[in-house]
């Protein structure tokens, strides 16, 4: 027989978990980016708790992995573990979040959340849009421990406006290890984006192994010493380097492909290339000698086209980097190479008068042998199924059309380069260089490229101009940010450049222009920066109280 006392103290328990429940905290659904559509549904909230079960198709893989990646993301943001199942039993839903595929869902990477006061489902037409889908959810929690969370009852659903939303990490400049190079593609796949345009080699160092030119690391992956600042008379003459096994590349690759982002290498040709010069001289105009470049800018010694054996080690070199990375493209560079060696070169005379190359208009025989040589490397990564991306210096070449452009010398060369037929992406120094100072008032933050692209610049970016024809307009495959790291020396300097103007790029890339609205996207990224905070990010807290980060500050 229960005794008074006993009976009290049940009621008590049970008084204080329902006041624990209706204190529950909330999940918030206008989330970074925002979803298309977020409609209500009557009924309770469904609560969140550790009696939870992540449900995803029994034998699919991909989705295996959503769920143990949801699981994860739970548990990291509030401490509560929820358990994961196979299932072909749709009564298992009940209580439960359900992931599905639907073939209905309009968009590869579209995504569809139903939260009923009975259970969760997030849907998409394939496991990166039900991933998509994980990640609103998961920004959608409040960052903290808790027992207990209330998710209202909601249709939640959304689809990027481009298919190409990347970012860019330079590792020549400065050598980040593997696991700031996996934190990166973490924070990408938080804000929504899918491709990681890798800078591995440069004048400042050559940082992918490639089996058949061992010295390209050995030799070209170290510098005697680096500038202080900009280019000032001071080097600090410490021997740095570094560079990516062949091991760590397959293996960054894995977690971003876990990930829905596909990593696009950059080998730069045929500048900036005193990396693999110092290593092998014999590919140069002069035969060097040649010194890893312990300063920043654009030397005059590039790779020899006249040689063959210069065209060989470039078929090498993307031989090995083709089956590091499956992804269709590789990005080739083709950005600021001055000619003046080629001008002077016997060999590279020889080639151009063998090609019956004249000069025409503005362009030089040397730049149409750029242009040899690019279409040349386009059409050997072609018969491997790849296809090339290139600066917009490469408009200049007489490259053919099936080369992508990136328009980083402003937004002008993208419109010309899809006005011509070229697929292009967008990546223009301002305002979506984030190497560049965040503020005009420099003097407290951290040493950067110059210029300024704020918060807001980045927010107001429209990546298709209004001017671009209707039948022009799908050349333009979306948006991209640059983190060139001259200035960067350390993972925090990377994140403090980063965020929260990822966060703009990520509403760049997601949603329609006329649905875009910067008051309403500052409202909800304080949400977004506990998340950051959570995780032991570093972020730019004053783009989060300053309207115009170019007024004078107080």
């Amino acid at each position: 027989m229960m005794t008074a006392r006993h009976l009290f103290t049940s009621l008590a328990m049970a008084l204080i978990a329902i006041t624990a429940m209706a204190q529950a905290p909330k999940a918030d659904y206008r989330v970074i980016p925002l979803p298309d559509a977020i409609n209500g549904i009557k009924g309770a909230d469904f609560k969140l708790t550790e009696r939870c079960i992540v449900n995803y198709p029994t034998g699919n893989r991909d989705m295996e992995r959503n769920a143990m990646l949801l699981s994860q993301y739970v548990e990291e943001l509030t401490g509560m573990h929820l358990s994961t199942r196979p299932t072909l039993n749709t009564k298992d839903r009940t209580g439960n979040i359900s992931l599905l595929i639907d073939p209905k869902i309009d968009g590869d990477e579209a995504y569809s959340i139903t939260v009923m006061p009975n259970g969760v489902e997030v849907s998409g037409k394939t496991p990166a849009g039900v991933f998509h889908g994980l990640q609103v959810l998961r920004k959608s929690l409040p960052a903290g421990e808790a027992t207990t969370i209330g998710l209202p009852a909601a249709q939640i659903a959304g689809k990027p406006r481009f298919g190409y939303r990347g970012m860019h990490l330079d590792c020549s400049r400065h050598f980040f290890g593997v696991e700031t190079v996996k934190r990166y593609i973490d924070i990408m796949a938080l804000h929504g984006m899918n491709r990681l345009h890798w800078h591995l080699t440069d004048d400042q160092g050559w940082r992918v192994e490639i089996k058949k030119y061992p010295r390209l690391t050995e030799v070209g992956g170290w510098r005697n010493g680096t500038v202080l600042g900009h280019n000032s008379p001071v080097n600090d003459g410490i021997r740095y380097g570094g560079y990516y096994t062949q091991e760590q590349i397959r293996d960054i690759v894995r977690y971003a492909a876990d990930r829905y982002i596909t990593i696009i290498p950059e080998i730069d040709m045929p500048g900036h290339m005193l990396g693999a010069l110092a290593a092998y001289p014999e590919l140069g105009c002069t035969g060097g000698p040649y010194e890893v470049w312990g300063q920043w800018g654009v030397t005059d010694d590039i790779l020899c086209v006249g040689k063959d054996q210069t065209l060989q080690f470039v078929k090498d070199v993307l031989d090995e980097v083709s089956q590091l990375f499956p992804g269709e493209h590789v990005h080739i560079g083709g950005d600021e190479s001055p000619r003046v060696r080629w001008e002077q070169c016997p060999l590279c005379q020889q080639r151009i008068r063998q090609l019956g190359l004249q000069a025409k208009g503005k362009q030089s025989a040397e730049a149409l042998l750029q242009g040899w040589f690019t279409t040349h490397v386009q059409h050997y990564l072609a018969d491997k199924g790849k296809r090339i991306i290139g600066w917009d210096e490469l408009l200049g070449c007489d490259v053919d059309t099936t080369a992508t452009i990136m328009s980083w010398r402003g937004a002008e060369p993208g419109a010309k380069g899809a006005m011509t037929g070229h697929d292009v992406i967008m990546t223009p120094v301002g305002p979506l260089y984030f190497d560049y100072y965040q503020t005009s008032n420099t003097w407290n933050e951290p040493p950067a490229f110059g210029g300024c692209n704020t918060l807001k610049k980045v927010y107001d970016f429209e990546p298709v101009a209004a001017d671009l024809p209707a039948d022009k307009r799908h050349h333009i495959l979306g948006a991209q940010a640059n983190v060139w790291t001259e200035y960067i020396t350390c993972e925090p300097q990377i994140q403090y450049q980063i965020l929260p103007r990822m966060a703009a790029l990520a509403e760049v890339q997601w949603i329609q222009p006329q649905n875009k609205d910067y008051q309403d996207f500052k409202s909800r990224l304080p949400h977004l920066v506990d998340i950051y905070k959570h995780y032991g990010w570093t972020y730019r807290a004053k783009s989060l109280v300053l309207e115009d980060e170019e007024k004078p500050e107080s």
